[in-house]
């Protein structure tokens, strides 16, 4: 990543979230499977109307192929060497792609659309991509169409059995698997003075102001609760409201530089923060510009996520982004989006083809973990509406958002 990418971020006010939910309570660490199956309902603490007013929305129409697709999306979340995913498309297809990195964490992003898509209209929008919980939160309240599921023959063969049927889309018509990934410290080796040991080494006085944590509350309060031995994937509001406060304190005393979306790889980049609250994939994609940067997954735990393409209803180039969502599901181009993100695909026969390019990185941990990885890995429990705004308020006052 270059400083133009740097300044790019500053100027449009990006950064990132993650979150996915459990399917039920009483796991603490979860198998891949059951982890990539823990898709579920959930009011998500955002205010909409009652019951899903999905039920009445039509299936995409089949059409031409458009002359462009508007595709928003988290940064440094495709592909970007020469030919990237895109180019691919645009050859194929004929379609150019605007393709914007607008999504800054799940709230902010929903803040920023609801108004928009409350009148079904998209903005412009043809795809965009959120997290699990999100992604049922727009399917409740009619923000996105239904899947033309004949037009996604790729999506139906290649993707991960687990993956198939969550609880908010259990016949995958409004959403499809982007990528999926850990929540983990991202930090810089040259500035932290050693190994880490622990996630509550992010809490240590020597790091006073160097460090930063999300703005994604399940990430950063399931972090915290996994350093102070609890489990976020089962326990009550309680431990997670202690963590609430634990946060605000290390706030209050300047311990936190301050909390991001997906903009620590700034502070990180210039030094500004040591430590960082962040996403297993950016790492590996900022060790391009400065391999001092480097994911550690703490021993206590770390959390899951997983993120969804949806088409907004209003998008003016619907049927083109089915396309695009069922070219990307060919095991090759998987492949390629795998090899730059460094994510967990949702595609199978990705190893298989990266194997072929790439074989050291076919064997990575962050974008095929280990049975050993994954038993240290967690996903927030679910929340009743009532638990939620509980939460959410706490942290807002902790984060003084």
């Amino acid at each position: 990543m270059n400083q133009r990418d740097i300044e790019r971020w500053i100027e449009t006010e990006i950064s990132r979230r993650r979150l996915l939910r459990q399917a039920g309570a009483g796991v603490t660490a979860l198998s891949f499977a059951s982890f990539l199956a823990a898709c579920g309902d959930d009011d998500g603490g955002i205010e909409g109307g009652g019951g899903d007013q999905s039920a009445d929305i039509p299936v995409i129409e089949k059409g031409e192929i458009s002359d462009q697709l508007n595709f928003s999306n988290w940064p440094l979340y495709i592909d970007k060497d020469s030919p990237t995913t895109l180019d691919k498309f645009e050859r194929e297809y004929g379609t150019k792609v605007k393709y914007t990195e607008e999504v800054n964490d799940n709230v902010e992003f929903f803040g920023k659309v609801r108004q928009i898509y409350d009148r079904g209209d998209s903005g412009g929008r043809d795809l965009h991509v959120v997290t699990d919980w999100m992604a049922s939160k727009m399917k409740q309240l009619g923000y996105v169409q239904r899947l033309d599921k004949s037009e996604l023959p790729n999506v139906e063969a290649n993707l991960i059995a687990s993956l198939k049927s969550p609880g908010f889309d259990p016949e995958r018509e409004f959403a499809i698997p982007w990528q999926s990934g850990f929540a983990a410290i991202i930090y810089r080796k040259d500035l932290v003075g050693g190994a880490l040991k622990s996630v509550n080494d992010i809490f240590d006085a020597k790091f006073e102001g160097k460090v930063t944590m999300l703005t994604e509350m399940r990430d950063t309060v399931g972090l915290v609760m996994l350093g102070d031995g609890a489990n976020p994937a089962e326990d009550s509001t309680e431990p997670a409201l202690e963590a609430i406060e634990k946060i605000e304190q290390a706030q209050k005393s300047g311990q936190i530089r301050r909390f991001t979306g997906n903009d620590y790889t700034r502070d990180l980049l210039k030094g500004d923060a040591v430590m960082s609250f962040g996403w297993s994939g950016d790492a590996i994609a900022l060790q391009a510009d400065n391999p001092n940067i480097d994911v550690f997954l703490p021993p206590e735990g770390f959390m899951l996520w997983s993120d969804n393409m949806q088409i907004p209803v209003g998008a003016p180039n619907a049927y083109t982004a089915q396309k695009f969502m069922d070219f990307v599901y060919q095991p090759e181009i998987a492949a390629g989006i795998a090899a730059y993100v460094n994510y967990i695909t949702p595609v199978e026969g990705t190893q298989e083809a990266l194997a072929k390019t790439d074989p050291e990185l076919a064997e990575s941990p962050l974008i095929f973990p280990s049975p050993e990885d994954l038993e240290r890995s967690y996903i927030f429990r679910e929340l009743s509406a009532e638990e939620d705004r509980e939460l959410s308020d706490a942290f807002q006052r902790a984060t003084g958002a």
